[in-house]
């Protein structure tokens, strides 16, 4: 009999082992769930660190002067609004000149840059100027409608080239919808001024200002266009919330 108590002991011993009870099980699923949140986490963070660090060291690369350094943020985000137009096939995938225009500068300041991407190159940097009811020195305000003289803020396209009561110039596509897709209708286009020169903001303390188009200097205006036409990134750029917060060429 005893040896009948001590089998049924043995036996009983070896089912429970495998035994675990509610509280553990419940504790070790908490810690697999955390280990694969937090694994999640750092891969996410992984990809953002090296999303950063890449757009980081193509900046580094660009031989910028000195004097007329282009803000990183500025540059950061005309790159990912690039890259989101390439992957919606707005712009060709051996596309590789990018130009931005950082409004939020004085426009007595060269706020024009033309970047070859592909040979980390600065192309031109230049005066810009901004619309007429967009700001004196500095730009203030933007819109997106006709007859209102002022900038638009976002991405365009450049388009095809015309001679129009400007001169030699080149018209824009507006791909921020509510921002500055009506460019075409209100004929925003880049083209060349004599107002826009060291010479006339000496003058009048700033450069002239335009209807609303991105004017550059009139010795450059050929070089530029040519440069840029037939469907380049430009991005005109200022610190306003609602644009950088509404655009969705700039979500990563």
């Amino acid at each position: 009999m005893k040896g009948l108590y001590g089998i049924i002991g043995l036996v009983y011993m070896v089912t429970t082992s495998f035994y675990i009870s509610p509280r553990v099980a419940a504790k070790n699923e908490n810690v697999n769930t955390t280990k694969t949140e937090r694994v999640i986490e750092m891969k996410s963070e992984k990809h953002a660190s090296n999303a950063v660090s890449s757009s980081e060291a193509l900046y580094q690369s660009i031989a910028f002067d000195p004097e007329h350094e282009l803000n990183y943020e500025v540059f950061s985000k005309a790159l990912t609004g690039f890259e989101n137009l390439k992957k919606a096939g707005l712009l060709t995938q051996d596309s590789h000149l990018l130009t931005i225009c950082d409004f939020s500068m004085s426009s007595n300041t060269k706020r024009l840059w033309i970047i070859d991407i592909d040979d980390k190159k600065v192309l031109f940097n230049s005066l810009v100027a901004h619309g007429k009811n967009t700001g004196e020195e500095f730009a203030t305000n933007f819109s997106n409608r006709e007859s209102s003289l002022q900038s638009s803020l976002g991405f365009y396209i450049t388009d095809a080239t015309y001679q129009g009561d400007n001169g030699y110039s080149l018209r824009l596509l507006g791909m921020d919808k509510g921002f500055n897709d009506a460019a075409y209708r209100r004929a925003i286009v880049l083209h060349g001024a004599n107002y826009v020169s060291d010479d006339f903001a000496t003058m009048h303390k700033r450069i002239g200002r335009s209807w609303g188009c991105p004017a550059v200097p009139k010795e450059l205006t050929q070089p530029i266009i040519n440069t840029i036409k037939g469907r380049n990134c430009l991005f005109i750029y200022y610190p306003d919330q609602n644009y950088l917060s509404s655009s969705e060429w700039l979500k990563a």
